[in-house]
């Protein structure tokens, strides 16, 4: 007997019919003599309508009024799937985040998982039932409701696994598995049978949607084997696993990003210590920076420029308005038509000539690069978001298609 934890998206269970799909593809597992953990979503748009409704009442809502909000959703999906797999005959519980036992820190609606308690999990398991359980929230000290932030369900299933030390993790999609670029972008986009956790990890950073970072920063924390599959068709995913088992793949994928703008600090004095002045004044105001840029110092000043997400950009340029007004600089601007393509391998440790192979798809494409980042298993650049597409059409056919 297996125990076996799956995760189920928001598509997965947006009506009946596939509500109904899903409670067949648990209670499968269930006659396997498996045990089984099913952590659900809220349905298709849930989120969204409720982050609108949100905003039609109150724009300015505090984030503990909105996680007590934003925590409905997933409470109906897990009645609903229980009720369809009471319906199919088979004995089931629907829990909350906190009856499945979910610790979380206070940062309301992008809280941490501190510790999953699973005694009601383990309970319910050993009076045979199914456990379908409320992803995304968990309980913080104060014993409030809290919200894991996009993508958090995908970390509770993970969580759980690792509490439990599950045989297998599946995380349940609308595509069939890990592409080499987006399937829905890239006709000729190739599913990989297995990918290593650091390149999942690299990949779910840079824009791939399929699985969120931090759930798979903690299945590779538990060494917690992830099976990504759809919910759609009866086939094998891909293996998320330790990249010693893995195929040697110059690159694993391509992935694009348009949730970036590029900042453009001028003319700033060129002193000792300029960038740890620049960005500890963001480091305080918890904004992450990625890419960076610094010119060669001309006339004792230089140029920076650097990219954070969409969401932090004006805050961004407000704290470089102050830090220019407080030592000098010509001005500040935010660029956010732009986009970051990636390639990501670890394959392109041993091998030379990547990163070259793939800026000449960008040359053919007649695609300019704005900036570049390198890593040992990434390549990225940023360019003009119109251009975002094509960059990764260009790319992956320079890549798969000649290889």
């Amino acid at each position: 007997m297996s125990l076996i934890v799956q995760k189920f998206g928001g598509s997965s269970v947006a009506d009946a019919e596939r509500v109904f799909n899903v409670a067949k593809i648990v209670t499968d597992t269930y006659k396997k003599g498996n045990q089984v953990v099913v952590v659900v979503s809220a349905q298709g748009d849930t989120t969204d309508d409720l982050i609108e409704k949100a905003n039609e009442i109150n724009p300015n809502a505090s984030k503990r009024e909105k996680d007590m909000l934003l925590a409905a959703g997933e409470q109906i999906s897990i009645s609903l799937l229980a009720m369809a797999i009471e319906k199919l005959g088979y004995p089931v519980v629907s829990l909350l985040g906190w009856q499945a036992g979910f610790q979380t820190s206070s940062a309301y609606t992008s809280a941490r998982i501190k510790k999953v308690r699973t005694d009601r999990i383990s309970k319910e398991l050993d009076k045979k039932n199914i456990v379908v359980v409320a992803g995304f929230q968990g309980l913080n000290k104060y014993e409030d409701v809290t919200t894991l932030g996009r993508g958090g369900s995908d970390t509770s299933a993970v969580a759980i696994a690792a509490a439990m030390n599950a045989d297998l993790c599946q995380i349940f999609t609308d595509v069939k598995g890990v592409y080499t670029a987006d399937p829905r972008k890239v006709e000729n986009a190739k599913m990989l049978k297995s990918i290593s956790y650091d390149e999942m990890l690299e990949l779910a950073t840079l824009g791939a949607q399929v699985l969120n970072n931090r759930s798979v920063e903690m299945a590779k924390k538990y060494n917690i084997e992830l099976e990504v599959l759809s919910s759609f068709t009866n086939t094998p995913g891909t293996i998320v696993k330790e990249a010693a088992k893995m195929e040697k793949m110059l690159i694993s994928g391509v992935a694009k990003d348009t949730d970036v703008a590029r900042i453009s600090v001028l003319g700033v004095p060129d002193e000792p210590g300029l960038a740890f002045k620049m960005f500890s004044r963001l480091s305080a105001k918890k904004i992450n920076i990625d890419i960076i840029l610094q010119s060669i110092g001309r006339d004792g000043t230089k140029d920076i420029s650097f990219t954070v997400a969409k969401d932090n950009a004006k805050e961004a340029a407000e704290v470089m308005e102050d830090y220019i007004n407080t030592v000098g600089g010509k001005s500040v601007s935010i660029d956010e038509k732009v986009a970051k393509i990636s390639i990501v391998g670890a394959g392109m440790e041993s091998h030379a000539g990547v990163a070259t192979k793939m800026f000449e798809a960008l040359y053919d494409a007649h695609i300019n690069i704005r900036m570049i980042s390198t890593s040992e298993i990434k390549v990225s650049v940023l360019i003009d978001e119109d251009k975002a597409d094509a960059a990764v059409k260009a790319i992956h056919s320079k890549f798969f298609d000649e290889d």
